[in-house]
């Protein structure tokens, strides 16, 4: 792995000798990541140059993101609500927290995600049994986990699963994620009629969609 410059970014590059093709990725507000298994800095920035347009048009979406970011051991995000590690509402992250004997960012990692993993059980469970009812539709299982890339997801021996992350956005966001999901249940695909079963219970499903496409996930 190594590091340039390019119009005041940092490029941070990947080598993998088997990728056949080049990929370029927007990490944060300043930070390109290139995987590549050229070891030219040369072609990197004829690269860079060449798709220019496309970076400058992936930093200003970039800024247009909310970050699910906190202070840890300060901080608890839930529900799109900030409170402090002495709130109620941290109750039982505080107690976690507690009971860690090292303290290091792995295992205060570990807190914080069996914390929103516990909620989103609780939560995420009523939820999707109050839909289901709603929409007449029946699932077989749900499972929960932290994912880097996606709200939810079905499949088609109709298991839902859902992102633990999502305890840290809107309840109204959350609501459409379970919603979505369960109408994969009748439709397998994000055709109009799938779009009009979601907005049949949530009028709002474009808004809420949108919303969570600026959320940053990672």
């Amino acid at each position: 792995m190594s590091k340039l410059l390019y119009k005041g970014y940092e490029v941070e590059l990947k080598y993998n000798s088997k990728l056949k093709n080049t990929y370029i990725g927007i990490e944060s507000e300043n930070k390109i990541l290139i995987k590549t298994s050229s070891k030219s800095h040369d072609y990197i920035l004829n690269l860079l140059e060449l798709r220019d347009s496309w970076i400058q048009k992936q930093f200003k979406k970039h800024k247009t993101y909310t970050s699910l970011d906190m202070n840890l051991e300060d901080e608890v995000l839930l529900f799109s609500q900030k409170y402090s590690i002495d709130s109620q509402e941290a109750t039982l992250l505080r107690d976690k927290l507690n009971r860690v004997r090292i303290n290091s960012p792995q295992k205060i990692m570990k807190c914080y995600d069996d914390f929103y993993k516990g909620r989103a059980v609780t939560y995420l469970s009523e939820r999707t049994e109050f839909y289901s009812k709603e929409m007449g539709l029946s699932f077989d299982m749900i499972k929960y986990r932290k994912m880097k890339s996606r709200w939810g997801s079905c499949s088609s021996k109709r298991v839902l699963t859902f992102n633990t992350e999502l305890m840290k956005v809107d309840k109204n966001l959350i609501d459409y994620v379970v919603v979505h999901e369960l109408a994969h249940l009748k439709h397998m695909n994000h055709s109009k009629d799938f779009h009009a079963l979601v907005e049949m219970y949530l009028p709002q499903s474009k808004q809420f969609r949108d919303a969570l496409k600026h959320i940053r996930l990672r």
